[in-house]
């Protein structure tokens, strides 16, 4: 993890000295700013493997500067939020975030979902789409009516057009295309797409099939009241 270069964006002056030694005990290279404004930035001038981003930051909050990293690129963002039930939580979700942890933290427990986090991304530095191995992918290109899922080439298209998907976003579609008319819990889901060992708020498996949905179609993939989601085939 030595190469591994990580933006923390945090206002508290405690919380972010401590939480950068962590890190850097860790073998991570920290670049450790206090607004949001420095903050996007930094992410411009470093170009970091992943992006660890406090909600209330002052001059650019960190649900803006979460949507403004996204614009610009597919780098893993983790939201850092004071309350379990707040809907920044879900807002930072909704603004491209691929997960989230509340504070106060436990290290172990930050460091836990930083490398869940860059497994998933295949420490790609945030240019690719996630690594080829993504759960659930086989070979060739999967046809859905107007959706083509190419599993090999990373690549979905709709209507003959290309879809941007984050990596997250992606390895979520491989699971679904995987097995297409098939029930998906949310927990199977955590446990596949956002590799979660243990229990993880499917708040972020709601908010990803709805920022998928507005991609593929919203009708493609379909809510099962009280077991989970599925592809359409």
């Amino acid at each position: 993890m030595a190469e591994t270069h990580v933006l923390f964006v945090e206002d508290d002056d405690v919380i972010r000295e401590a939480t950068q030694l962590a890190l850097e005990r860790d073998g991570f290279t920290v670049t450790a700013m206090p607004d949001g404004l420095s903050g996007l930035e930094a992410f411009r001038a470093n170009r970091p493997d992943i992006a660890l981003l406090d909600v209330m930051l002052p001059g650019m909050d960190g649900v803006s500067l979460c949507r403004r990293i996204r614009d610009e690129s597919t780098v893993p963002v983790i939201m850092l939020s004071a309350r379990a039930d707040s809907i920044d939580v879900v807002l930072g979700l909704e603004a491209g975030a691929d997960d989230y942890v509340t504070k106060p933290f436990d290290g172990s427990v930050l460091m836990a979902r930083i490398r869940a986090v860059l497994r998933r991304f295949g420490h790609a530095g945030g240019n690719g789409a996630g690594d080829g191995d993504a759960a659930g992918a086989d070979c060739g290109v999967l046809v859905f009516g107007d959706l083509e899922v190419d599993t090999e080439g990373m690549e979905v298209r709709r209507a003959g057009a290309p879809v941007a998907l984050t990596p997250t976003e992606m390895r979520l579609l491989l699971e679904f295309s995987s097995a297409p008319g098939t029930v998906l819990s949310r927990d199977k889901l955590l446990e596949r797409v956002w590799d979660y060992g243990w229990g993880g708020d499917t708040r972020v498996v709601d908010v990803h099939v709805q920022r998928l949905r507005t991609k593929i179609g919203q009708d493609r993939i379909e809510t099962v009241r009280g077991f989970g989601y599925k592809l359409k085939g």
